[in-house]
């Protein structure tokens, strides 16, 4: 699909993969391998939507885009996850007028037999920080464009958000997960057959952080999660005890110029494995248009007007140099 951008968006954003079409707000990708190309299923903000709502409503309401590419390079917009009587369905074009719901940070996985999703669940499209209650829900699917919704994931809280699987070392599935009730820090819970999930506590803790992304790379296992402020990155020999890289305040994706420079903090990703245990790609958008430094409040607060709101997707490259993981844009 094509689509012409809204004016109040400027066209040209340096280096980045892919932009919206329809609200300009893609946040929070995941890319997977689908036949002989690639898939992206991304939050679709509403950042330049013409009345989204009062305060933090545009962030609210969402669904999940999906967008297609044959190389990585170039992509299309397919259209958006719609909820079905069972589940959730891709429709072509952009979503309705009306959404009663929002969904978030949609996770992928492949479990050896079927297609896996665990999204991020808000009822209704909530116009201000309220305590609204959140839920990670698992999803089934065979094609990528039909899931049957399978429910709601016990965990901590009602406050989770942000699923990452994987099936770890020790040969057991692993959730990790952002818990608002628990100073917005990582947990965990694990499973033998997907099934049934028992917690095993809190994965990564101190600083506030969402959006946890683990994979193995280079004979380690590692983290990404957003602190904001760029990415924080911890490394692990069994994916279940992990130690931070660097300092308490070392990140990648930290740095940031001039708004509309294509160089801007880095936020919420996932990571594409290149197949040959050395290389990876790590997806993640960016705000490119925002000029303000405290990002983590200021963004859905303080972004007046549709351009500081709009977020597009970027990529890049990961590899493991002396046990570390080294990022380029």
């Amino acid at each position: 699909m094509t689509a012409e951008r809204p004016a109040a968006a400027p066209d040209h954003v340096p280096a980045a993969r892919y932009r919206d079409p329809v609200y300009d707000g893609a946040t929070d990708p995941i890319v997977i391998r689908d036949g002989d190309g690639w898939r992206m299923f991304y939050t679709q903000r509403r950042a330049t939507h013409p009345d989204p709502g009062p305060g933090v409503a545009w962030v609210h309401g969402s669904r999940i885009g999906v967008a297609r590419s044959r190389d990585g390079l170039a992509w299309e917009y397919s259209g958006t996850l719609e909820p079905t009587a069972d589940g959730l369905q891709l429709q072509p074009g952009p979503p309705p007028d009306a959404i009663a719901e929002t969904h978030w940070a949609p996770e992928v996985i492949f479990d050896g037999d079927r297609w896996r999703m665990y999204l991020t669940e808000i009822d209704g499209v909530p116009d201000r920080w309220d305590g609204s209650a959140r839920a990670i829900v698992e999803y089934r699917s065979d094609d990528l464009d039909a899931w049957r919704r399978v429910g709601p994931v016990a965990l901590s809280s009602d406050r989770v958000i942000d699923a990452g699987v994987a099936r770890c070392p020790d040969g057991l599935w692993r959730l990790w997960f952002k818990d608002e009730a628990a100073g917005s820090t990582t947990g965990v819970a694990v499973s033998g057959d997907l099934a049934s999930w028992r917690l095993e506590g809190i994965a990564i803790g101190g600083r506030p952080h969402e959006g946890p992304a683990a994979f193995a790379l280079g004979g380690w296992w590692w983290m990404i999660v957003d602190e904001w402020r760029g990415m924080g990155i911890y490394r692990s020999a069994d994916a279940v005890n992990w130690q931070r890289q660097g300092g308490p305040d070392a990140v990648m994706l930290g740095e940031a110029g001039p708004p509309g420079t294509g160089i801007q903090i880095g936020r919420h990703g996932s990571v594409s494995l290149a197949g040959d245990g050395e290389n990876a790609t790590f997806w993640y958008f960016t705000h490119p248009w925002w000029d303000g430094s405290e990002i983590a409040d200021a963004e859905v607060s303080d972004a007046e007007g549709p351009t500081p709101r709009v977020s597009a997707v970027h990529a890049a490259s990961l590899r493991v140099v002396d046990d570390r993981l080294v990022c380029e844009r």
